[in-house]
């Protein structure tokens, strides 16, 4: 395949001698075996398969197929400021987009990060990405929202959300309606939820926006379990009012009770681990240790590239390594030591892959690799790097060795995305001249002293405690002599 063009629209693909996680009920893995493509659909699964005359060919040995990663909560948006905020604290996270400037987005700058965030993501081997667009303060800024998206080739679901305005208010104004009914087209390519929070207000405000919803017949994605932010009060809210339905998802969930926990597994929901994010600003301790526990299905979230990465792969990595030191952890508080761990690497690669799918209603159609599924399918290999051999452990190898310079190609739909390591059909300068001038505005708006200080946010002072286990002079004696 290297140094290959792609090849054009509608002709066949095989992937010919992988190894090939099917991500089936089994969870079947199939060494040196082929996956068909032909059409939008996979055709066919399995070893020295025939193919149709004209079939392109792809050499898969050595390198892992895999169907396409799910991210059911990214903030496309603020893409655009990649790495700005990657020394803040979630307060910080907070004054910067709620109070401060992320009003000051206008829809091209909106545009200018939902084009580059879906651009990553599809780079990365993510082939469905839930876009939680929560700066959308005009239609015209979902307009762009949606034009971005729609650009590229993944598949998406817009998020509609607002946080400089209460969902009470912006859920029930009849633009929104008009918009939902002209721009998005509900299908398995582009789908739509509703996106707030609910506070505990024991008023419960956001109970229009849980009607807008089912008015509009959409599901709802809430950041719950926030520490500060939301909490139990919220769930109960929405469970009491019979708003907690099946199929609404449960962003984080990482500081709730068992009740509440109860409750989101009683009423059909999911859960959006985004464990790079819960480790670093918290919201709590990263979430599936507890909520595996709850029978509650899971799915994995990168939230923010303001932050953090924008690949599953670290997503896949940090829900991992979270989840067992926090088994390690609980062990050791009562003297225990873990001789078996429970969390295994092809679970991970479930949340990632059917996880998602069935979260966002598409199980049927996506997150596996079998005769009829969408041909969402990502090739691993890397014929350049010694992190690809040996390959011993396939769904170790995903989650502990892989990343996105290793994705050689990616299809979504049937339709080639990523080819030979490169985006197909994508214009990077154009992307990286809208971001460059969003990048320019923002930062006359804001003046270079006030950017420069929104990158660095202070560091608080601290005391050095007296360490008496050091033979040298320190304050503390120095003090205790002068009184003799």
């Amino acid at each position: 395949m290297t140094s290959k063009p792609a090849p054009e629209t509608g002709r066949p693909i095989v992937f010919r001698g992988g190894t090939v996680l099917t991500m089936d009920d089994a969870r079947t893995v199939l060494p040196d075996a082929d996956v068909l493509v032909v059409g939008t659909d996979v055709a066919a699964v399995g070893p020295h398969l025939e193919v149709p005359e004209g079939t392109v060919e792809v050499d898969a040995s050595g390198g892992i197929v895999m169907p396409g990663m799910i991210d059911t909560h990214r903030h496309l948006w603020q893409t655009a400021m990649r790495g700005y905020g990657a020394d803040w604290t979630l307060t910080q996270y907070f004054v910067w987009n709620y109070l401060s400037y992320g009003k000051l987005f206008r829809p091209q700058d909106i545009y200018a990060g939902n084009l580059v965030g879906a651009l990553e993501a599809i780079d990365a081997g993510v082939t469905t990405t839930v876009d939680w667009s929560h700066n959308l303060q005009t239609t015209d800024h979902a307009e762009a929202a949606v034009d971005a998206m729609q650009a590229t080739p993944g598949r998406f679901v817009l998020a509609y959300g607002n946080i400089q305005a209460g969902p009470w208010e912006w859920s029930t104004r009849p633009e929104l309606a008009d918009f939902v009914n002209r721009r998005i087209p509900r299908d398995e390519m582009f789908g739509f939820q509703l996106a707030f929070d609910v506070t505990g207000d024991p008023a419960f405000p956001e109970k229009a926006a849980y009607e807008a919803a089912r008015e509009l017949g959409a599901k709802v994605t809430t950041h719950a379990g926030v520490w500060g932010a939301t909490n139990d009060d919220g769930i109960r809210l929405a469970y009491e009012n019979g708003f907690m339905t099946e199929g609404n998802i449960y962003v984080h969930a990482a500081t709730l009770s068992t009740d509440s926990y109860q409750r989101i597994a009683g009423t059909g929901g999911f859960a959006s681990v985004a464990a790079e994010s819960e480790s670093s600003c918290g919201q709590g301790y990263p979430s599936s240790w507890s909520i595996r526990k709850h029978g509650i299905p899971i799915s994995l979230s990168n939230d923010t590239s303001v932050w953090w990465s924008g690949d599953g792969f670290s997503a896949m990595r940090a829900t991992l390594n979270a989840d067992r030191a926090r088994e390690h952890h609980e062990a050791h508080a009562t003297g225990d030591t873990v001789t078996n761990i429970s969390l295994r690497c092809e679970d991970v690669v479930g949340w990632a892959t059917r996880g998602g799918a069935d979260a966002l209603g598409l199980g049927s159609v996506v997150g596996s690799l079998e005769p009829g599924r969408r041909a969402d399918v990502v090739l691993i290999r890397n014929e350049d790097s010694p992190v690809m051999f040996p390959l011993l452990n396939p769904y170790g190898h995903v989650v502990m060795q892989a990343q996105r310079g290793d994705v050689q190609a990616v299809l979504v739909n049937g339709k080639v995305a990523k080819w030979d390591h490169k985006l197909v059909g994508v214009d990077l300068g154009a992307a990286r001249a809208a971001v460059g001038e969003t990048v320019e505005y923002l930062r006359g708006q804001l003046g270079e002293e006030e950017w420069v200080k929104g990158m660095n946010p202070e560091i608080p002072e601290s005391k050095v405690l007296d360490n008496p286990y050091t033979y040298t002079d320190y304050a503390s004696a120095d003090t205790h002599k002068s009184k003799e």
